[in-house]
């Protein structure tokens, strides 16, 4: 018989120090080995569950460090009926980035972060985590891996503090004569040390969030899987987690995280990669990802009409008549010397055109380009990108 507000089976865990996530995710999707307790026996729905280490006779060696914590080979999950959520994704994470995953709905990016998990199974294709090959080698992987993935499942009964207590004594490898002390630094780390002895049930939703996080903090972990982590949080709460990923990644965590926020990713991340309709699109830094976009020519005036009129004369495009100025698509071959009506045309060129037109420009020049706008070149999509 279920325990009152114990969570149900369809709810996703914290991978590594919380209850086991669903097995099944997609139509007619194959279950992945039956979840067992500590002691061996069969996990309930929504028990702690932890990956035991394999026994071994040798004494175990520390694991060499790998340049990608997350690498995989043409990794590809279909779905019974034919469906295609990934295709032959080519995937690397460098050790010690903060790296962002972004991708418009339904693009593959949960089903891709399932697969890396050991959650489900991939139609062909590879995947290692930390040097191992999952799902195989997750009995050793994941103990290395903290993750919070669709939200956290907690125990509504439970207080916040005994919710940690119960995920940490799940954990195999954690000594009970610390646990106190864990539980204690994890809560304080996501700022619920004042909520501890508040039932679960009472939490708002970004409280649960710093919950599920805490619980993914209680060990140290190589690699941090992180699922829309601000989701639910005000904007304070939002800028201490950016603060807790970089702490994270300074202290030598490499952190994956996904997010439909793309001003939260350039902030915080190092690197990131972009995915559509299954496939992904590029992958790189965040500067490299900005950079390829092509900023728009902007030009401050008090006279905008003539400014506008001049710079199509010229080639410029998709041009935005504002009160202060104008803004327009430069050609293809402008940054590295556009073709006018005349012959070639450089931009000091094009700034000549609008003041022999009795154009005053106040300012000239080319915006940055932002990850949005990497992000609307690739996909062709606005940023709600939560899929």
């Amino acid at each position: 018989m279920k325990a009152p507000g114990a969570p149900s089976a369809r709810q996703t865990a914290v991978r590594g120090s919380a209850p086991e996530p669903p097995t099944a995710v997609g139509p007619g999707e194959p279950a992945a080995p039956a979840a067992r307790t500590a002691s061996g026996a069969p996990a309930p729905a929504g028990a702690a569950v932890h990956a035991e280490p394999e026994p071994s006779a040798e004494p175990a060696a520390t694991a060499p460090a790998v340049a990608a914590v997350i690498e995989t080979r043409g990794l590809t999950k279909r779905y019974r009926g034919g469906q295609l959520a990934v295709d032959g994704l080519d995937l690397t994470v460098p050790r010690g980035s903060v790296f962002g995953f972004l991708g418009p709905n339904g693009s593959g990016k949960t089903t891709t972060i399932r697969m890396l998990m050991g959650l489900i199974e991939p139609s062909s294709g590879t995947a290692h985590v930390l040097g191992e090959p999952m799902p195989r080698a997750g009995r050793r992987v994941l103990p290395r891996v903290g993750a919070l993935i669709e939200g956290p499942a907690l125990y509504g009964f439970l207080s916040g503090r005994d919710n940690l207590v119960r995920f940490d004594a799940a954990d195999p490898t954690a000594d009970p004569r610390t646990r106190a002390a864990r539980v204690a630094a994890a809560l304080d780390r996501v700022g619920l040390a004042a909520a501890a002895g508040k039932k679960a049930r009472a939490y708002s939703l970004g409280m649960k969030q710093r919950l599920g996080l805490a619980a993914a903090l209680l060990q140290p972990r190589e690699l941090l899987v992180l699922d829309e982590p601000t989701n639910g949080l005000d904007p304070q709460g939002m800028r201490e987690i950016r603060t807790l990923v970089r702490e994270l990644a300074a202290d030598g965590t490499t952190v994956f995280l996904s997010s439909h926020l793309l001003d939260e990713i350039e902030q915080v991340c190092t690197h990131a990669a972009v995915m559509a309709q299954g496939r992904l699109l590029t992958q790189g830094t965040v500067g490299e990802l900005a950079s390829s976009a092509r900023g728009r020519l902007a030009v401050t005036t008090p006279d905008p009409t003539d400014a506008a009129r001049v710079l199509k004369e010229h080639g410029v495009t998709d041009l935005v008549v504002l009160e202060t100025g104008v803004t327009g698509e430069l050609p293809h071959t402008a940054l590295s010397g556009p073709a006018g009506p005349a012959g070639p045309l450089d931009l000091a060129d094009l700034n000549a055109a609008l003041v022999r037109a009795d154009v005053r420009v106040r300012s000239f020049g080319i915006e940055r380009a932002s990850l949005e706008d990497a992000f609307v070149a690739l996909t062709g999509e606005g940023f709600d990108v939560a899929g």
